[in-house]
């Protein structure tokens, strides 16, 4: 890992690169995801058979996963694993209850009645990566929030494998999320059939869910005819520590996100030069040990850095300007360092709290806000699945009270037919 001084110009350019990661010229790719889209929307089920058999090299018989085949992959399962599912689902479960909001209304004194009515979404649909890993965890983080919500319909499509299945982890987490509704079909071309529908599947209001780049410009073009979730860029971890932490702790949880991919960023800040040469060569040689040692030492070359601060104020500001998706503090009181914090997805606090705990098992959701964007946006929640819908109720009495005021203002923006809108009420009055 790169070890770099904290001063003014280093950081500003180091910091640049980072949030720069993966930002590239997306017109090729633009271009071929409008093709796959358009096809679908033309002949819907034909197209998906068609790229399902170009992409996924399988000739599929149907596009839902069955009953029997949900049933079989939870009856196959470890059943210690399982376990493990129904626990983590219950502990995300209990986090995303405390987020529901509740519809309220209050009267202005003059018989005017005001207030928020809290929806829930018709129908959303999930998508879930598939290929060379199997991701449950995602399915739970997608799936509970919207049950939780109230969402009454709820469509998750994956890629099927080479033998025309789903991953068998996959279906028995959707089984323990609730999610009965499953199609095999990945790629654009299910972001596609999500938004627009098909023979087969309804169309959705909103799409939540990570893919590769062909999913995200997916999301990206249908957005507008549904919502999606964010624009998901590559992960990254930020720790804070000092002199008195233990350097093999940081080092491995540095790695858990040099192994998501190569373009992921790790970042240490502290004011410890002897900690952050710890780190480094710790980091080195816990990588050597790694299944995916490739992807890992490519991320820490390219976007591995240590910053060594002139103080812990420093070792904050600097995270504040990153906004990284996952914060860890470890240091002595780690609480009491929260109020320092503006930008983050989520913040680990102390030396047991590592990030893999809030990926899986802790309860608040792992779908965060990546490449600086948590400086304004947020974890998926369960407010992603619900809508507000203001209520207005003024009586006769309380329009004839402010009907002068309402009218200057619509003709004070030349809007005469909103004036009149009020005025024609009055008119047998006057």
């Amino acid at each position: 890992m790169k070890i770099i001084q904290a001063c003014g110009d280093s950081i500003k350019e180091t910091v640049r690169s980072l949030l720069g990661r993966g930002k590239d010229d997306f017109r090729d790719i633009d271009e071929k995801v409008g093709q796959i889209i358009g096809q679908v929307r033309i002949k819907g089920d034909s197209a998906l058979y068609s790229y399902t058999e170009i992409f996924d090299k399988v000739k599929l018989s149907g596009l839902r996963v069955e009953k029997k085949e949900i049933e079989e992959a939870v009856n196959g399962t470890d059943p210690e694993f399982l376990e493990i599912l129904k626990e983590a689902a219950q502990n995300i479960r209990n986090y995303h209850e405390n987020q529901k909001e509740e519809t309220w209304m209050f009267e202005n004194g003059d018989k005017t009645v005001l207030g928020q009515i809290i929806m829930p979404l018709s129908r959303v649909g999930i998508y879930i990566p598939g290929g060379k890993a199997a991701y449950p965890s995602t399915v739970l983080m997608n799936a509970i929030p919207a049950k939780v919500a109230g969402v009454p319909g709820i469509a998750m499509v994956t890629p099927p494998d080479r033998q025309g299945g789903v991953n068998p982890d996959i279906l028995a987490a959707a089984h323990v999320a609730g999610i009965e509704e499953i199609y095999k079909v990945g790629g654009a071309q299910a972001i596609a059939a999500l938004a627009y529908g098909t023979e087969t599947i309804n169309p959705v209001d909103k799409i939540t869910g990570p893919g590769n780049i062909y999913v995200a410009r997916a999301k990206q073009a249908v957005f507008g005819t549904v919502d999606i979730d964010m624009m998901a860029g590559p992960s990254e971890i930020f720790i804070i520590a000092d002199e008195k932490q233990n350097p093999e702790f940081i080092a491995a949880d540095l790695l858990s996100q040099a192994e998501h991919d190569e373009l992921a960023g790790v970042i240490l800040a502290t004011p410890s030069g002897k900690l952050a040469e710890k780190v480094a060569e710790a980091v080195a040689r816990q990588a050597r040990l790694l299944e995916k040692r490739q992807i890992a030492e490519t991320a820490v070359r390219d976007n591995g850095f240590i910053f060594v601060t002139e103080n812990i104020d420093q070792a904050f500001e600097i995270a504040n300007e990153v906004a990284p998706e996952h914060l860890e503090i470890m240091l002595e009181n780690p609480d009491s360092y929260v109020p320092l914090v503006r930008n983050a997805g989520a913040i680990f606090l102390g030396s047991y709290s590592p990030e893999p705990v809030g990926d899986y098992f802790a309860g608040p959701n792992h779908t965060l806000p990546t490449s600086g964007t948590a400086r304004f946006s947020s974890a998926l929640g369960v407010y992603d699945f619900i809508k507000r819908t203001s209520y207005i109720r003024y009586s006769k009495e309380s329009l004839k009270n402010n009907k002068s005021k309402i009218m200057r203002f619509a003709q004070r923006e030349g809007l005469t037919a909103h004036a009149n809108s009020i005025k024609v009420r009055f008119d047998c009055d006057d």
